[in-house]
């Protein structure tokens, strides 16, 4: 390890110590008197706040990062930093394909395949990540690390920024929850990348907002199924809400579309919650479309002649509104950023409102792919 490295990481923890130790709140002349959440609060310094871990405070901009999920992931790239990528906690729930469609935008696939689940102490150690972006909590409540092993890695690799946000049913997570553009803003302030930020935010904001104004009136739009089942022959269906305000359901919310459990005593899944319907009790809500998550890997074609052909062989789920109109599509995926999230929102458009923006399986593009690559190689 080089000696500008060594004295690099000596300063990242303890920017992070300062921060744990609460040092922030007061004077430091280390560190200075905080300012505004990613702003400099002394000299090269600055501070990042997220729950759970409170104020974070770096002295170097990081330069290389682990993720727990591909939708931080994907912050990260949006924000120029593919080349620092170590590794990611579920990388078989990180889909790039998004990235194809961008030249000159992705992720060094040897590293990927190399560190694919990074949960354990030793693999942080051996990765020496500048920063992890994680909620550490979902650590200590999935992996079984106790809050001493948390800080062990904080203190002697590098901090935590993150936050679950894909879901909202987690008992255990009590703290405050983030949208997709809160989390990702705060993902720009540990990059000091805010302009980039900015850029992506404005050309959501219009791209939504473009969206927004060809949709039929609330009570034209169809009802809506979101499942997961993985398998080519479902026969159950686990739950997800839409009401729920994770970052997995972001593009159903943006499009307004009516939950087909919203009149439901039903729960969602979570940690706790494992419930599922079969055919018979998915008759009685009868969604006119249904989507269904854990296909990403096929193409729209591919879903069809596997699982939608399926269910139109099956003797009670052709009965479904949605099967009989050809209306099961792949469901997207659990963890987006804002990249994949334009694209996904795209495809759950195109499947909502075919007539007005054009089948999922056309050529029309939503939005300005170029107006992406701009933005993440800072050509904008």
């Amino acid at each position: 390890m080089s000696e500008r490295r060594t004295t690099r990481r000596d300063t990242l923890r303890f920017g992070g110590a300062l921060a744990a130790g609460g040092l922030l709140a007061g004077c430091s002349d280390f560190a200075g008197q905080p300012g505004e959440n990613g702003t400099p609060t002394g000299t090269g310094s600055y501070t990042v706040n997220m729950a759970p871990m409170g104020e974070v405070s770096f002295d170097e901009v990081p330069e290389t990062w682990a993720a727990y999920d591909g939708g931080y992931a994907d912050m990260a790239v949006a924000l120029g930093q593919a080349d620092g990528l170590t590794g990611v906690s579920y990388a078989d729930r990180y889909f790039r394909y998004v990235y194809d469609e961008l030249p000159g935008v992705s992720v060094d696939e040897e590293t990927l395949s190399a560190h694919p689940e990074v949960r354990t102490k030793e693999e942080f150690y051996a990765l020496d990540s500048d920063v992890h972006l994680y909620d550490p909590q979902m650590l200590v409540n999935w992996f079984d690390w106790s809050e001493d092993d948390v800080e062990e890695i904080r203190t002697n690799v590098a901090p935590f920024v993150g936050n679950l946000i894909f879901r909202r049913s987690d008992d255990w997570h009590d703290y405050e929850y983030y949208t997709l553009y809160e989390a990702f803003e705060t993902v720009a302030q540990v990059f000091q990348q805010q302009a980039r930020y900015e850029a992506f935010r404005d050309l959501h904001d219009e791209f939504i907002a473009s969206i927004r104004d060809r949709l039929p009136p609330e009570s034209e739009r169809p009802t809506v199924f979101l499942t997961y089942e993985g398998t080519d022959e479902p026969s159950t269906f686990s739950l997800y809400r839409l009401d729920d305000a994770g970052t997995s359901k972001k593009q159903w919310r943006d499009l307004g579309v009516t939950d087909a459990l919203a009149e439901t005593d039903i729960d969602q899944l979570s940690s706790t919650e494992r419930s599922e319907l079969d055919y018979e009790n998915l008759l009685e809500i009868d969604p006119e479309v249904v989507l269904i998550r854990g296909h990403e890997r096929k193409s729209p074609a591919e879903f069809r002649d596997t699982v939608l052909g399926y269910m139109q062989e099956h003797p009670v789920g052709s009965e479904l509104t949605a099967v009989q109109n050809g209306r099961v599509y792949r469901g997207g995926f659990l963890n987006q950023g804002p990249i994949q999230n334009l694209f996904l929102t795209e495809r759950a458009t195109q499947q909502l409102f075919p007539d007005e923006f054009g089948a999922v399986t056309s050529d029309r593009e939503l939005f300005d792919r170029q107006r992406v690559v701009d933005i993440v190689n800072d050509d904008s």
